[in-house]
């Protein structure tokens, strides 16, 4: 075995999504944690969905949050948003809104279009920042165009 992480990250969302081969959770997971364990933040970040929704492993929201955060650390916008969504929901983690929106804000300045919508909704609601609609404005516009 070779070891390639983006190929075996890539097999391991063939597997989950049975596309040209047999759909199957298990292996899915099992390919994707091979990456995943190489520091490989794609599969890392894919690994913390799968936690947080239950796909292929049980639902737990700190294995998530443990997966989304070593990601995150990799400078991994999509992990970042996810784990701010953790935070914003409360879900595995106290809720907090000020670390919530700190980590929308560095995926959002990446350019993570879903980060930038929440942080938006952060400024629009006053959660964990001060509410300010010419904020929530300039996210809203930057996903939006």
């Amino acid at each position: 075995m070779q070891g390639y992480a983006k190929a075996q990250f890539g097999l391991g969302k063939l597997y989950a999504k049975g596309q040209g081969i047999t759909q199957d959770d298990t292996e899915a997971i099992r390919w994707t944690r091979l990456a995943a364990d190489q520091a490989y933040a794609p599969a890392q970040s894919n690994l913390g969905v799968a936690y947080a929704k239950g796909q292929g492993v049980p639902q737990d929201y700190a294995a998530a949050m443990a997966w989304f955060r070593k990601a995150a650390e990799l400078g991994d916008a999509v992990a970042q948003n996810n784990l701010g969504v953790l935070y914003e929901n409360g879900q595995g983690v106290r809720q907090d809104y000020a670390e919530a929106a700190k980590l929308y804000r560095k995926a959002a300045e990446q350019g993570y279009a879903g980060a930038q919508v929440n942080l938006g909704f952060m400024y629009a609601h006053g959660h964990g920042v001060p509410q300010d609609y010419a904020e929530a404005v300039k996210w809203y516009r930057k996903a939006a165009e």
